[in-house]
């Protein structure tokens, strides 16, 4: 399968650095046009330049790329209804929406501010909800657009420090996940990218040879996928170092014990056999679980059991 995203119009947050430049550098040698947006602050949020953004830019364009810069921060929702709107008056469109932009504020969470708390989500899950709120009547209109957010494996399985960022990403997950339902039949493909890359956030933190092993280079793949023709859908593809796996939030088949005074204790006694994986299930829809608990306890719930049939 080839992806060409030839006439194809890209946004990428964050994208002056790291991750987010590697993913607009790919998407231009794709045949992508490209709005590099970046506020120009550090790691942890403070400062802004338009450099960032603009020397990606000249980057694209002495490849032989299009690209143009953008300066708005995705917190503010009007400045990114802004970049939309310029967007589509030069190119006429936006295909494509890659929510890279981020900070960190790591500390433990008995030392953390809640101002730092809020911060995070802010830039992570509020600044993706931004760009992807400005987009979404667009790309339902165009019946076309790719949606990708960035999550992390803080959010999925947790990071000692990282409370904050990763009630962050596992946030997108959720956000992805609903997002990917409401936009199917209007060919709104939305996916989240996990990535494992040395960029600055992980300056000092490991070795370089590492470092040099988990290039953001070798995650950007990933987005080429996750925003082709041929996307998938509610996939949380993970990527570092050159290798690629998902991440798939499943159910277990589980047992049905009623209702009672002792259901308590026979729960506490029987859990080996509720976190059981073996034929666990990943739900087409929230609404599944409850399906399947309702056809364990004698409802007779057709798509419940085709899902446990499948499983």
């Amino acid at each position: 399968m080839t992806i060409n995203l030839t006439n194809r119009v890209a946004i990428v947050t964050g994208a002056g650095a790291g991750l987010g430049r590697e993913h607009a550098l790919l998407l231009s040698r794709l045949g992508a046009k490209v709005v590099v947006n970046d506020l120009g602050s550090d790691v942890h949020g403070k400062g802004g330049s338009g450099s960032a953004a603009q020397n990606v830019v000249e980057e694209i364009k002495a490849l032989g790329g299009e690209a143009i810069g953008n300066g708005a921060s995705v917190t503010d929702f009007h400045a990114v209804q802004q970049m939309i709107a310029d967007t589509v008056e030069r190119w006429g469109r936006v295909d494509i929406l890659v929510n890279n932009a981020g900070i960190l504020r790591d500390k433990t969470f008995s030392k953390m501010e809640l101002s730092d708390f809020r911060d995070v989500l802010e830039v992570h899950l509020m600044g993706a909800v931004n760009c992807t709120k400005a987009v979404w009547e667009l790309m339902r209109e165009q019946k076309y657009g790719r949606i990708v957010m960035t999550t992390s494996s803080s959010g999925l399985y947790g990071n000692f420090g990282q409370a904050n960022y990763g009630a962050a990403k596992l946030a997108l997950v959720g956000l992805m996940q609903t997002l990917a339902l409401e936009g199917a039949k209007y060919n709104v493909r939305v996916n989240c990218i996990a990535p494992t890359a040395g960029t600055r956030m992980l300056e000092g933190l490991m070795p370089r040879d590492m470092l040099d092993a988990l290039s953001p280079a070798a995650v950007s793949p990933a987005i080429g996928v996750l925003v082709g023709e041929d996307a998938p859908t509610r996939m949380i593809l993970c990527a570092g170092a050159g290798s690629f796996e998902t991440a798939n939030i499943t159910l277990t088949q589980g047992i049905h014990l009623g209702t009672g005074g002792n259901v308590t204790h026979q729960l506490a006694q029987r859990l080996p056999e509720i976190v059981d994986r073996k034929g666990e299930i990943v739900p087409g829809a929230g609404s599944v679980q409850g399906d399947v608990e309702l056809s364990k306890a004698g409802f007779q719930m057709q798509d419940a059991e085709a899902e446990l049939a499948d499983a």
